[in-house]
């Protein structure tokens, strides 16, 4: 009783240190508690601390009257889930949203808003599964991505802004984007019947390539993991687990934060690759995408040579890996970036302007057995003219293994100048060696 003579604001400190539950008991016990537990400011933190939530907004992100009011609503709106899973889930999403905010916001406003109960309920019905639980409280923050009117009349910009991402080479080019329950109820009952898959695993499609190379991933709401289609999907269903199997756990059983099924890790793996800068936005032209391309070591190297850089790094491309052909099970897709540096091209310590590319040569290892040993001129047809300071060259290339890992290293041979019109004798810029290999999380 004690409690009752003490000054507001000795009483304020007490309960900024309690967490929301404990606040709510003591806004129980008397008048002078309820008022001071209702202080917006002590909410505020509440909000802050175990939402990442600033502003008074609902989960929709419409404004609210207070801290108070905010906090309240968002409990009563994930009242049927674990409150640990589903800040957790909060957590995966803030951090994919502040990155696209500040790095790629045109991709940022084709997120849709969550999904409803109800609209989950409708999918469910529709075809005959369960989703799993942290799967559900994702599309409860967002629902995928639309394209706009203006999307749909721009088809380049369209296939551009794909929450995942994706690469190009020759002719093949990829960009996946998280689909919309409705269109992931379209696709389901178009793709999963036509190929055939048995009822009891429970597929469903829940992103796809927006580009006209098909690119296909199935969540199996069955066992919660993920699996993207390889080039035999179509012949006898063949596909590849985007996740570690070990790593996802369901069950009624399990405290919130141990429930993860794919889609979860999936999405947290992909939000973390972006924000330590592993992977990065490409620019082509004015069309901007999340290029799956590593940009940093131990997945790029970086060698400089007389002042030439070159960086490379490739990626798994599981959509055309064929499990029936033993010499080129896995097609990896390789990507170089070349450039001169500032002074220019050094060859004993003379300087030259320029330099272009004449020949390459490659060293393709499978394991660390050499599977490929290529020579010959250009680069898919060109000849790169360098000059300092000016944009680099960059290309892709792809090469098969039969082996789930391997290497390529190389050189160029660059003359100083231009082949019209050499300055020097040619020299070797060195590719340093980068990996190819079968990564843990397929994207």
């Amino acid at each position: 009783m004690g409690l009752e003579s003490v000054g507001d604001l000795a009483l304020h400190i007490i309960l900024a240190k309690l967490g929301p539950e404990d606040i709510a008991r003591v806004a129980c016990v008397s008048k002078k508690f309820r008022s001071s537990a209702s202080e917006d400011s002590l909410w505020f933190r509440v909000c802050s601390q175990d939402l990442c939530v600033t502003n008074p907004v609902d989960p929709l992100g419409n404004p609210v009257p207070s801290f108070k009011v905010t906090y309240q609503i968002w409990r009563e709106a994930f009242l049927m889930y674990p409150w640990s899973l589903v800040k957790r889930v909060k957590r995966c999403w803030d951090r994919i949203k502040t990155w696209l905010a500040n790095n790629f916001p045109e991709a940022e406003a084709t997120l849709c808003k969550g999904a409803s109960e109800d609209e989950i309920q409708e999918l469910e019905d529709a075809l005959k599964v369960k989703l799993p639980l942290p799967t559900r409280i994702l599309y409860r923050f967002q629902n995928g991505q639309e394209f706009t009117s203006e999307h749909l009349a721009n088809s380049t910009l369209d296939s551009s802004l794909g929450l995942i991402g994706g690469y190009s080479f020759y002719n093949h080019s990829v960009n996946v984007y998280l689909l919309p329950l409705n269109q992931v109820m379209l696709e389901t009952e178009q793709i999963v019947r036509h190929l055939g898959f048995s009822r009891r695993y429970k597929y469903i499609v829940m992103a796809a390539s927006s580009t006209n190379s098909e690119k296909l991933f199935f969540l199996n709401c069955t066992d919660g993991q993920l699996y993207v289609g390889t080039r035999n999907l179509a012949t006898d269903g063949k596909m590849i687990p985007c996740v570690p199997h070990d790593l996802i756990s369901l069950g009624h059983g399990l405290n919130g934060d141990q429930q993860q099924d794919a889609m979860l890790l999936w999405l947290e793996e992909h939000g973390r690759r972006l924000q330590n800068g592993t992977i990065k936005l490409r620019e082509e032209g004015n069309v901007r995408s999340i290029s799956l391309f590593p940009e940093e070591p131990p997945l790029c190297s970086t060698a400089v040579t007389n002042g030439v850089e070159v960086r490379a790094s490739a990626v798994f491309i599981p959509e055309l890996a064929d499990h029936l052909d033993d010499r080129e099970k896995y097609l990896f897709s390789y990507s170089i970036h070349m450039s001169l540096q500032p002074q220019g091209c050094v060859i004993n310590r003379k300087l030259f302007n320029s330099c272009q590319l004449h020949r390459r040569h490659w060293l393709i290892r499978a394991d660390d057995v050499v599977v490929s040993d290529v020579n010959g001129e250009a680069v898919i047809g060109e000849f790169p003219l360098l000059y300092p300071g000016d944009k680099e060259f960059v290309y892709q290339s792809c090469t098969p293994l039969p082996t789930p890992s391997g290497s390529i290293e190389g050189s160029f041979t660059f003359v100083p100048g231009s082949l019209a019109n050499p300055e020097g004798s040619p020299f070797e810029v060195t590719v340093a060696r980068f990996p190819l290999q079968l990564p843990d999380y397929v994207f």
